[in-house]
């Protein structure tokens, strides 16, 4: 069964062929659209409105609602393919259900614009991603049409049931509609919670859209037997879903409203038990630049219209990801036993480039991080080197494999954190603050930070080579610095850091990539007169106590600087100053953290101007605490004051 039907696609008169466009140039060089009409769209205030409408004027809305969700993306950037593929069934869905009082729960929630544009935030939704603006991803605090938050994937059963019980236990009226992805259920949680809500009997509604893609294409065996169905030879008897207790109905054509719109409404008045409707789309349909391209266009920085060209400001630097990919490569040549794992992120973690160079050895387990994790210390326990390249943020959900299945056992795992720190567009929900106070909490456990990319290809080549315990090496989203890369990584010496800079009065010690600010503030304060030691710790677990004790012993000041939530880097350092009596009256001590709040989707500019751990607010740290009142130098604040003069980046959105 093909995505959309021939019918389908006739019947819609998908964008290129029903609706004219016209263009101006912008001034930055990329066209926009400037005059879609969109007249039923216009109408719009509420899903309610949706009511009104016969069905050829839902049809018309959908090619508006597509046109105008790639006119929107066009100019912000953000999560293009997933939505565009839903064009019809979030029409469809908000024309039968009564949302709010019907709940409706987007799985990731990276393909809610259209949902957004159809519940009263069209006119916000130039703001989409940015400071102060709309959020990609449903958010309860900006909409009651967003009941339940998300950004990483395969919550949406489990949360619908929960909705589900509270619902029959007040004894109130309403569905519970959840739309997960096809990559999504493929992860343990989807499957723990069909399971539970497969005996529960409770009423509500799955929808699988099945799209055989997940950022990458899906894999697994779930995936095979979903091609089964699509394509009708998988036995019924065999159907996975209804063996997990749900009433079966599919596959059908996603972008079929002649289909979706009466089995929504049977599937509405139906109240026995759990229901999975089986929809099959097409990821990026209706935009023939996104349905050609590998990732559908997944996640986009903004672009031209008439063309797909994306706007690339030029890389100044290779990328972190890019950097631990090669130094990986590089390792592997020498050492058949290194293989990469990673969790439906190949292409975000740098392992596509290994899979590439060594396919064989290259593991894409799909969204399963617990897994990824286990399966990593099985191969390690068989005495192969695994590097498992995991997001910060997700490496949140394979905590209790990290702890009993690596850490009790100390098997050599080698832990590659990507987008460490905040990150920009894609906000709270996949900032890397917790990495480290949840891993250099553990025995034995090994935790470095590279201050810049150089320092990444030597702790590549440092985790290849250590094989007592686990390791772990954190790394931001992004360009790096610009340094010259080795040509070899080198052995960093466990547990010993470095002085970069020496002073006298102050000491700034950073772990990760604030070591460029502490070099910045170091020379705002030589501008007032303030002598100041920078120094990179590199690792925070063992920490380099002969550099703390010389730190201490000769300055009248010592701040700490991460890229870490409160408990990290800073803490250990505490901890152990405090233990050896070190805190005792010898030198002033700061640490410098990630404040204990999430911080709002901006620009990572601004998100570490709001963390306050900018040049500047290093510098004023520094200042206060040494009680040195200010000269009188022109050091004027500016909208990036004490940060590097660099033009904005251009983040792609993730997700999970």
């Amino acid at each position: 069964m093909r995505a959309i039907s021939a019918k389908a696609a006739l019947k819609q008169g998908l964008l290129q062929e029903k609706w004219a466009l016209s263009w101006e140039e912008s001034a930055v060089g990329f066209s926009f659209a400037n005059d879609i009409a969109t007249p039923l769209l216009d109408q719009i205030r509420g899903p309610d409105d949706l009511k009104c409408f016969e069905y050829d004027d839902l049809l018309r809305l959908a090619s508006e609602l597509r046109a105008e969700t790639l006119r929107i993306v066009s100019e912000t950037g953000g999560h293009l393919g997933s939505s565009l593929g839903v064009v019809e069934l979030t029409v469809a869905i908000h024309a039968i259900f009564s949302a709010p009082r019907d709940t409706i729960i987007w799985d990731v929630s990276h393909q809610c614009y259209p949902h957004k544009i159809l519940t009263g935030r069209r006119e916000r939704m130039r703001s989409l991603r940015k400071k102060d603006g709309v959020s990609g991803f449903t958010r309860r605090g900006e909409s009651v049409f967003d009941p339940f938050g998300a950004a990483h994937s395969s919550t949406s059963i489990s949360a619908g049931l929960g909705f589900a019980a509270a619902r029959d236990l007040k004894g109130c009226e309403g569905h519970v509609v959840c739309i997960i992805g096809d990559g999504a259920m493929s992860a343990g949680m989807a499957f723990e919670a069909m399971n539970n809500a497969g005996n529960s009997g409770r009423p509500m509604i799955v929808i699988l859209n099945d799209n055989d893609m997940s950022i990458s294409e899906s894999t697994g065996a779930l995936s095979q037997h979903l091609a089964a169905v699509r394509q009708g030879t998988g036995a019924r008897a065999g159907n996975l879903f209804e063996n997990f207790g749900f009433d079966y109905r599919g596959p059908i054509d996603g972008h079929d409203l002649d289909l979706l719109l009466p089995l929504l409404a049977e599937l509405r008045d139906h109240r026995h038990g759990p229901i999975l409707l089986h929809v099959v789309t097409q990821k990026g349909a209706g935009y023939a630049p996104a349905e050609q391209a590998a990732d559908k266009y997944h996640g986009v920085n903004p672009f031209d219209l008439e063309t797909g060209v994306q706007a690339k400001a030029a890389a100044k630097a290779p990328s972190y990801t890019r950097v631990f990919a090669d130094a990986l490569i590089e390792e592997a040549r020498q050492d058949d036993r290194i293989v990469a794992i990673t969790a439906a992120m190949a292409a975000g973690t740098g392992v596509d480039r290994f899979q590439t160079a060594f396919p064989d050895r290259a593991f894409d387990v799909g969204i399963a991080e617990q897994h990824a994790v286990t399966f990593a210390a099985g191969l390690a326990a068989s005495g192969m080197k695994p590097f498992c390249a995991i997001y910060s943020t997700f490496l949140q959900r394979a905590y209790d494999q990290i702890v009993h299945d690596v850490a009790l056992q100390q098997l050599p795992v080698r832990f590659a954190i990507d987008r460490a720190g905040l990150v920009g567009a894609d906000g709270p929900t996949h900032a890397g603050a917790f990495d480290v106070l949840c891993l250099a909490n553990l025995p034995g456990f090994t935790v470095m930070a590279a201050s810049d990319e150089a320092e990444l290809v030597h702790m590549v080549a440092t985790a290849a080579a250590h094989d007592h315990g686990p390791i772990a090496f954190r790394y931001p989203r992004g360009e790096g610095t610009g340094v010259a890369l080795p040509t070899k990584g080198e052995l960093l010496p466990i547990g010993r850091g470095r002085v970069i800079e020496h002073g006298s009065q102050i000491a700034l010690l950073s772990f990760g990539t604030r070591l460029a600010d502490c070099l910045k503030a170091r020379r705002l304060l030589a501008l007032e007169g303030i002598s100041v030691t920078v120094a990179d710790a590199r690792f925070a677990k063992p920490l380099d106590t002969e550099l703390l004790a010389d730190l201490v012993d000769t300055h009248s000041m010592l701040v700490t600087v991460e890229e870490g939530a409160t408990g990290g880097f800073g803490a250990l350092v505490l901890h152990h100053l405090a233990n050896r009596g070190m805190l005792d009256g010898r030198c002033a001590i700061r640490t410098l953290t990630l404040p204990d709040t999430f911080i709002a989707q901006a620009s990572p500019e601004d998100m570490y101007e709001e963390a306050r751990l900018t040049a500047r607010h290093i510098a004023a740290t520094a200042r206060n605490g040494l009680g040195v009142a200010r000269p009188h130098v022109d050091i004027r604040r500016s909208a990036r004051a004490g940060q590097q003069e660099l033009p904005t980046r251009l983040h792609r959105a993730e997700d999970r």
